[in-house]
């Protein structure tokens, strides 16, 4: 049996701040999901190769309004950003009051990875070329797709941002470089869990970073609160961490 690291989404994963801002993307129909396209100027882009960023969302979704806007950020910073929609038009901040949410989120984890694949196929038949670097970001839900996708070699650099739904054979097998944003207060990846996932990435000799934020909790990537200076650091910081850690790997 594979040990729990990072437990299911629960009550701090459909809390917190909606941005504002006007999204400079565009929702296509791609691999039968619809897919936030993020794409950088002309003179955003740097090096020889094409990168592709795959934006694996929380349980808010890649077409809520602060999601739309940090794939901008890493867009505007060279990479063409694709969001998948794999909830379907359903989300969390969507559902009645009398409804699980945890219960929707086992219910819908399934269900995303059986329309994962052929959507990774089709985006790789469409911007798939002999130089294209992939890389891929996962915040909460979208975390385990991340650490697949590395276990599988399909990217060059993968980062996970206060995850959830991750046991321990998510870390043993992965094959490329991983970044954990967490923050030091997070009941689905507490203290000892984050410790014991850097033990496996130390023991089998991983490439890997670990970003820890105090004074923030679950969740502060995406909808942490903007007139908080140091909320509005954490979440900024770690975007860029994130930016600088895979154009190191997709130069």
């Amino acid at each position: 049996m594979s040990t729990t690291l990072a437990g299911p989404p629960g009550s701090c994963c459909w809390t917190g701040i909606k941005h504002t801002g006007t999204p400079e993307g565009r929702v296509e129909l791609l691999g039968g999901l619809n897919t936030y396209i993020s794409e950088p100027s002309a003179g955003a882009t740097s090096g020889s190769h094409k990168k592709v960023l795959l934006f694996l969302s929380d349980i808010f979704g890649s077409l809520f309004i602060n999601n739309k806007l940090l794939q901008d950020y890493f867009a505007a910073c060279g990479f063409i950003v694709l969001g998948p929609d794999y909830f379907f038009g359903t989300y969390a901040q969507d559902l009645p009051e009398d409804r699980d949410k945890a219960t929707w989120a086992y219910e819908a984890l399934p269900k995303a990875l059986e329309v994962f694949p052929k959507w990774f196929d089709t985006v790789k038949a469409k911007y798939g070329t002999e130089t294209t670097k992939y890389t891929a970001v996962g915040y909460c839900f979208g975390a385990s797709f991340v650490l697949d996708l590395a276990a599988e070699e399909s990217i060059a650099a993968g980062a996970i941002v206060h995850a959830a739904f991750l046991k321990e054979h998510h870390f043993e097998r992965i094959k490329r470089p991983v970044l954990l944003s967490c923050a030091e207060d997070d009941f689905l990846f507490p203290l000892e869990a984050r410790r014991r996932a850097e033990d496996i990435l130390v023991r089998n000799k991983s490439s890997y970073y670990v970003q820890v934020f105090s004074g923030v909790t679950h969740g502060f990537a995406v909808r942490g609160n903007p007139d908080v200076p140091h909320e509005r650091w954490a979440k900024e910081e770690s975007a860029r961490g994130i930016k600088e850690w895979f154009l190191r790997f997709s130069a």
